[in-house]
């Protein structure tokens, strides 16, 4: 065979963090988390099906835990935008929403993504075992609608792929990625932080 060369083009990234002090925040995350569950039981209805999905945070308080975590994790996306090779000016690097979803046992979220925004991130307060994997899939429909028969799994070839979550876990990806959340099947609560990251001009 003569020499032959693989171009890997356009690929799909999910960047991978384990928080140092993931232990101290999900503690702290997780009390704030269940006392606004307490105070408002509805929530919102997105992607979650059968879980609670809680309003945005509000994080002008810098004296409560989601903005002490996200002070904490502004250079995971700043490690983010090196990777991509993006022009990284704090002012402009902003956080457009927050929030938190407890998923109890056959819960889980619909395939979904973020629009208007340049990434994407789920932190997981709580993720017990079986409590469901990370998901994405292809975001090339074309790719999607025509599968042929495959030997083995490759990265040419599949169209979806998973990720099984650990607490401390924060995984950042762009926006445009399409992703769900796999059922529960523990008897816990696996507790997820999403938030959003625009680029002000």
């Amino acid at each position: 065979m003569s020499e032959k060369k693989i171009f890997k083009f356009f690929p799909q990234p999910i960047f991978h963090y384990k928080l140092d002090n993931y232990k101290e925040h999900n503690q702290n995350l997780s009390k704030y988390i269940y006392e606004l569950y307490k105070d408002d039981k509805e929530g919102l209805a997105r992607s979650n099906q059968g879980g609670w999905h809680s309003k945005p945070f509000d994080l002008k308080d810098k004296n409560k835990a989601p903005f002490k975590f996200f002070t904490d994790i502004q250079k995971y996306v700043a490690d983010v935008f090196k990777e991509y090779g993006w022009h990284y000016t704090p002012g402009k690097v902003n956080l457009t929403e927050m929030w938190a979803i407890i998923n109890r046992k056959n819960n889980f979220n619909l395939e979904h993504t973020h629009p208007n925004n340049y990434l994407s991130a789920a932190y997981y307060v709580k993720a017990p075992e079986n409590c469901g994997s990370f998901k994405v899939s292809n975001p090339n429909q074309i790719a999607r609608e025509r599968i042929p028969l495959s030997d083995k799994k490759t990265d040419f070839n599949m169209n979806v792929a998973q990720i099984k979550p650990m607490e401390g876990d924060l995984l950042l990806f762009p926006a445009y990625l399409p992703h769900s959340v796999g059922m529960n099947l523990s008897d816990e609560d696996r507790i997820v932080i999403s938030f959003n990251i625009d680029i002000l001009r």
